[in-house]
Order: C-alpha cells, then sequence, then structure tokens
C-alpha cells in the first residue's frame, strides 16, 4: 500500500511540473498545460552570398524571448558580389537539400539558380543565365528573384521584377522548363513594383502577390492576391483559380514572401510595416498585425500551425567594433540594419516577444560588427 502511495505522489508530482496554475477570478483556479517546446534549424537567406544557418529552440512559454539561438554557422552558396539571395527553399521530398536563387545579378551580368546539400554545406549545381531581354531593362542592379515555390518535381524561382515570371526547373536536373509570365494574368509592366509567390503543401495552388503602383508610378499600398493552379503552372501556364485585393499604407506595406498553413487553410503574408494571415481558400483578411521589431520579410508557420517565424529587417541595431563596443559618430551610437527573428502565436493573434538576431552573432565574431546584414527569405527544418 505504502508503495502505491509513493507512486501515486510521484506521478503527482511529475504531472504538477508539466501544468501551471492560473486565476480566472477570486475564487476559481485553471490548471493549464505547458505549451510545447519547438527544435529546429532556421535556414536564413542575406545579401552575403550565405544563408545563417541558426539552432533555434522555440518556448512559447517564455513571453519575453520565446526564441533562443543556440548556435550559428553558415552555407556558403558563393560571395556579396556574385550571389547576393533572398530565397531559401528545402525540397519537400528531402530536407537536406536546399534551392535557391540569387537577388541581383553577377559582375558578369549572370542570374543565378543552384541546390546546395544541407549536410555537407557544399553547393550541388549552379546554373547562371543571361537575364531574359523582357526583363532585364539593362540594370545590373535590378531586384531578379526573391520568392519561390515547388511541386514533387520541380522548383520554381519567382521573378520580382519587372517583367515578372515564374521559372520551373526540374529538381533533378536543374534543366530550365518553362518561363511563365504574369502579363499572362493581365499584369501589364508597370503597374506593379514585385512579385513573390509559393506554392501549397498539398501542391495543388499556387499563390503570387502584386505590389500595386499608381498612376504616379509610386506604390500605393494596394497589393493584389492571386492564386493559380500549380499544375498548370508546373507545364508552362498560368490558370488564374481566385483574385483579392488587400490596402495598406502606400510606400511601406509591400509584400514580400509568404507561406500557406500546414493543413493549407491560412496564408501568412509578410508585408513590410505589417503581417497578414489569409484565407487560403477565399483571401479574406483573418489577421492583420503591424510589424513591432522591424521590416517583414516572410512568415513561416511551425508543423503544427500553432506558431508562426517571422524574418524582420531591424534598421536600428547598434554597430559594434571588432571588440564589441559601439561604433561612434559625432559622439552618437552608429545604426545598422540586423536580420531577425520574431514569433506569432496563431491562435491567440498576436506577436509575443522580442526578435533575436540570427546575423550579428556571427557578424561580431568575425569583427563585422560594424557591418549592415540583410536577411530576406527563410526556411526550416524542426527536430522531432
Amino acid at each position: 500500500m505504502k508503495k502505491i502511495l509513493l507512486v501515486a505522489v510521484m506521478v503527482s508530482l511529475a504531472f504538477g511540473g508539466y501544468l501551471a496554475f492560473t486565476t480566472v477570478d477570486s475564487k476559481t483556479a485553471v490548471v493549464v498545460a505547458a505549451k510545447k517546446i519547438y527544435s529546429a534549424t532556421v535556414y536564413v537567406a542575406g545579401h552575403g552570398g550565405h544563408f545563417a544557418k541558426a539552432d533555434v529552440t522555440i518556448d512559447p512559454n517564455n513571453a519575453d524571448n520565446p526564441i533562443k539561438v543556440n548556435g550559428l554557422d553558415m552555407v556558403n552558396i558563393g560571395n556579396t558580389k556574385t550571389h547576393k539571395t533572398h530565397d531559401a527553399r528545402i525540397d519537400a521530398n528531402n530536407n537536406t537539400v536546399m534551392f535557391w536563387s540569387t537577388y541581383q545579378l553577377d559582375p558578369n551580368g549572370k542570374q543565378h539558380v543552384g541546390k546546395s546539400d544541407l549536410k555537407t554545406g557544399k553547393v550541388i549545381t549552379d546554373v547562371a543565365m543571361d537575364p531574359d531581354k523582357r526583363s532585364s531593362g539593362g540594370e545590373k542592379k535590378m531586384p531578379i528573384y526573391c520568392a519561390s515555390g515547388q511541386s514533387k518535381g520541380d522548383y520554381m524561382p519567382v521573378f520580382m521584377g519587372t517583367e515578372a515570371y515564374v521559372d520551373v526547373f526540374d529538381k533533378a536536373t536543374m534543366k530550365h522548363k518553362h518561363r511563365v509570365f504574369v502579363s499572362d494574368l493581365g499584369y501589364k509592366p508597370g503597374s506593379y513594383q514585385f512579385v513573390h509567390g509559393i506554392n501549397s503543401n498539398k501542391m495543388d495552388k499556387f499563390v503570387l502577390t502584386f505590389t500595386m503602383k499608381g498612376e504616379d508610378g509610386k506604390m500605393n499600398g494596394k497589393i493584389d492576391f492571386v492564386t493559380v493552379d500549380l499544375k498548370a503552372l508546373e507545364n508552362g501556364k498560368m490558370k488564374e483559380i481566385k483574385k483579392a485585393t488587400h490596402t495598406g499604407t502606400p510606400g511601406k506595406t509591400i509584400t514580400f514572401r509568404e507561406y500557406f498553413s500546414p493543413d493549407d487553410k491560412l496564408i501568412y503574408q509578410s508585408a513590410g510595416d505589417r503581417m497578414w494571415v489569409l484565407d487560403a481558400n477565399t483571401l479574406a483578411m483573418v489577421d492583420e498585425k503591424m510589424s513591432t521589431g522591424g521590416e517583414n520579410h516572410d512568415v513561416q508557420p511551425t508543423p503544427d500551425g500553432k506558431y508562426a517565424v517571422l524574418t524582420l529587417r531591424n534598421g536600428k541595431a547598434e554597430a559594434c567594433d571588432a571588440e564589441g563596443k559601439p561604433v561612434m559618430k559625432d559622439g552618437k551610437a552608429v545604426n545598422i540594419t540586423d536580420g531577425m527573428i520574431q514569433l506569432y502565436d496563431a491562435d491567440a493573434k498576436k506577436i509575443v516577444g522580442k526578435p533575436v538576431s540570427t546575423c550579428f552573432g556571427c557578424h561580431k565574431g568575425m569583427g563585422l560588427g560594424d557591418k549592415t546584414a540583410i536577411l530576406c527569405g527563410l526556411d526550416s527544418v524542426y527536430k522531432k
């Protein structure tokens, strides 16, 4: 009997360690289960020709600092002159392979797409291409690829400049199969600023976003969302399924990368000065949150869809020298841009906790604490 009682007490103590008590009112105590803790390797694209590889723990129970970076490394694909990148896209068939594309032309006037082995960090394939004559405009510093999607057999980087298009590459061979221009949907060059997109997890849809321009040629805060049939896109055609327009602040609300929720019911959309959550079927607005930690460039949900990780460009980070001391100019601390990530609680519909850097830890250690670190897209591998 004593043995049974002892076991019961031990089980009670263990269970109590997992639960926390909170108060609904002055008379009622409610037991609340601790929230799930996540571990992941997050790959964040940057202009340095590499991806920040961050080993992170996401603990929603820590309200102030829910994301902890346990270690930082990098995956090189080139250098800052040849391989500035916004695009991280891990293969849905094999999470040790990541596809990528470049944001600017290299010194030889080439744009690049490729894939890397995440186990070794080595580039498997790097395809260098001439710019499309319909889209080059003679500009060496034009924005090229940023977002991307995929099907089971194809990788699909999205050219974000004008004239915008979606490329289709065979994953196995990296052979270029199709180039599908957004003009096929009726969008004329000059009517939009940027185009981004991604596939649904079921791989039946592909959503495209357009940051629209007004008659004065400036971004007017209106964003077009268009879902198209993924199978048709894979075969080189645009087949529209649904279209909607949402409005933000002119010049500040700019759509960048996005993700579908794991169940394909929602779209998490980065939008510069804010983040949007849309119903994936109707494209109606579900939630809107102003960005609190910097300019929002991507939003990726956790595998269970309960949270999402935002990438942010924080333009108010404090520059430092090789010894970690603040860089001063005219008696004031010098600010630079740092790449950071922050957490969104999907159930509570709120951004929680402080953002944490995925760039500065390495930059400081390398004596680059006075250099801007510009991030954009991310993709992740979560540990079970």
